[in-house]
């Protein structure tokens, strides 16, 4: 991102291929409508290149990343009176189910197993209380760690922990079920 506020323009394209598919599940997810996810994606964009001048390496630029990303999607909840907005999708909005391994492919009943586990997983993702999903999902398509999920969110580690340990918990126990 420095390098960005510098005058790279390359450094914006390095910046936007690494981040922009966990970047877009995790607002796909936060909204439910694929159209308006796909406005407040380029939105969130739209806010790094205004503030590429004020950017301050404080957090690594993922936390800064998804905190504008958090704070760009409670905007538009609150926009539209709500307060709680499930974190999930539906699969009709999904253009296509992710590709299983070349390995799976070649043997329909592993291949069979393997989508079956992944809708398992998509409807515990849905299932899940807002909060805990947008932990869990800060934390695998973003990679950010417990302090900055905190930051990104306006809480505090422990919360996040707890947030993460019961996603998880459900998580399993969906899949194992």
């Amino acid at each position: 991102m420095l390098a960005y506020a510098a005058g790279d323009a390359a450094a914006f394209e390095t910046l936007y291929a690494r981040h922009r598919g966990g970047l877009f599940r995790f607002v796909l997810r936060g909204i439910k409508e694929r159209g308006i996810a796909e406005e407040l994606f380029q939105e969130i964009w739209m806010r790094v290149i205004e503030a590429r001048l004020r950017y301050a390496p404080q957090a690594r630029f993922t936390t800064w990343l998804y905190t504008i990303a958090h704070n760009r999607m409670v905007d538009h909840w609150r926009k539209r009176g709500l307060n709680v907005v499930p974190l999930g999708h539906d699969d009709a909005d999904d253009p296509a189910p992710p590709e299983p391994a070349a390995e799976a492919a070649r043997e329909p009943q592993r291949q069979a197993e393997t989508n079956e586990q992944l809708e398992r997983l998509a409807r515990a993702l849905e299932a899940l209380p807002p909060a805990q999903s947008e932990a869990f999902l800060m934390r695998e398509e973003g990679g950010l760690s417990l302090a900055e999920i905190a930051a990104a969110t306006g809480s505090n580690e422990e919360a996040v922990k707890s947030r993460l340990r019961y996603a998880v918990a459900k998580l399993r126990e969906a899949l194992d079920g």
